[in-house]
């Protein structure tokens, strides 16, 4: 495990060098990590962001500072602490994976929606009912949330329908957009630019600023769609 700074304010955890060799299990190994960094309460410590490979920890550098002795400098009392709270997480209360939520997400893959969808049948070669049936039938794992507020990167993605992202985004999409980009498929929670190919769209709120936690998901879920028609998405509730 390698720990290394961020500009003068963060730290990166680097859990794997690699997401893609075992992503099951590097993610359970990110997110064990990033519950064991959470229960350690690590004066300073603002913010822990969990990636692909890697757990950012964000700190003020005033209160470590004024946390660091003399004979230790800041940064050094930092990194030795987010070590020592890492190898001792047998100790801690959530350190244990925790209960793995699945997730539904109604999706409508109708044409209206699903400005891509040809484009990613011609891909994969296959029907564009094909691309429904295989991209509704799997299960997902959130990798992470980035992006803009929100925004699930899902790994699981059957390997036929990975698509390369469009050559030119677009400079807006509607929020609740799905969209297929590389090896991932991922959901729009806001209207902003992007280059993924849009397959469909939920009438689900990913994130909701109103609402503890605002955002619908978090890193580990798992997730399935489910495939919904026009109809079913017009009164759809909320």
């Amino acid at each position: 495990m390698e720990i290394v700074p961020l500009g003068d304010s963060a730290l990166i955890v680097r859990v794997r060098d690699r997401f893609d060799d075992v992503p099951d299990k590097t993610l359970t190994e990110v997110l064990r990590t990033f519950r064991r960094l959470q229960d350690a309460a690590i004066p300073g410590v603002i913010e822990l962001a969990p990636a692909y490979t890697t757990v950012a920890v964000f700190f003020d550098p005033m209160v470590v500072a004024n946390a660091a002795s003399e004979l230790n400098p800041p940064l050094d009392w930092l990194t030795e602490r987010v070590r020592a709270a890492i190898a001792g997480a047998g100790r801690s209360r959530r350190a244990a994976a925790s209960p793995v939520r699945l997730v539904e997400i109604p999706v409508c893959y109708d044409p209206e929606f699903a400005l891509d969808l040809e484009n990613v049948a011609h891909h994969a070669q296959v029907s564009s009912r094909e691309v429904v049936d295989l991209h509704s039938a799997a299960e997902y794992r959130v990798s992470c949330i980035g992006f803009v507020p929100g925004f699930p990167f899902l790994a699981g993605l059957p390997r036929k329908l990975s698509t390369p992202r469009r050559a030119t985004p677009r400079k807006e999409i509607p929020a609740g957009s799905v969209g297929i980009g590389g090896a991932q498929t991922g959901i729009y929670p806001l209207r902003s630019p992007g280059g993924w190919n849009l397959i469909g769209r939920t009438p689900l709120r990913l994130f909701d600023p109103a609402k503890n936690p605002p955002a619908l998901l978090r890193a580990g879920d798992r997730v399935r769609f489910r495939v919904i028609t026009r109809e079913e998405f017009e009164i759809f509730p909320g």
